[in-house]
């Protein structure tokens, strides 16, 4: 599936609805893929009947404090990488700091956020779970993340 703008990803919501598949939502920077990142939109795929993912834009990514060099990837490339997956089916990029806004303009049924995001606040989670949705926190894989590469690229150039 290649990447959607917001009005094709719409579309794409109402579609799988008059499927009366169950369409889930989540989102990250998604830097270097990695398999923590495949691992976590596998388990968040098997929880409805299509993926769609939302992926921060660079100037998010920038506001958002990651550092100076990021991203390492521009957003039309991670999307891209996203897009390719045989378990996501979708891929929109926003603009905004968190996907509260995205979110409520798309209304999926299920939101999905790592375990690590489970004692914080949840931006669009009470907008869906106020429409029937529910919220899932999927456990991530421990070890992996693009900061860890980073350093470990950094510790290896000496």
């Amino acid at each position: 599936m290649p990447v959607l703008n917001l009005d094709e990803a719409r579309a794409f919501v109402e579609a799988q609805r008059n499927t009366r598949k169950k369409v889930v939502f989540t989102n990250g920077v998604f830097d270097l893929l990695h398999v923590g990142h495949t691992r976590y939109l596998r388990q968040a795929r098997q929880l409805g009947g299509a993926l769609l993912v939302g992926v921060n834009s660079d100037t998010s990514v920038r506001r958002l404090g990651k550092g100076d060099d990021r991203p390492v990837t521009p957003e039309a490339e991670r999307a891209e990488l996203l897009a390719s997956l045989s378990f996501v089916d979708a891929v929109v990029v926003f603009d905004d700091d968190t996907p509260e806004r995205l979110i409520a303009q798309l209304l999926p049924d299920i939101l999905v956020k790592g375990s690590d995001w489970k004692d914080r606040e949840n931006p669009g989670r009470a907008l869906i779970e106020s429409r029937g949705g529910t919220m899932v926190f999927v456990p991530l894989e421990t070890g992996y993340s693009t900061t860890s590469i980073l350093d470990r690229i950094k510790k290896s150039r000496g």
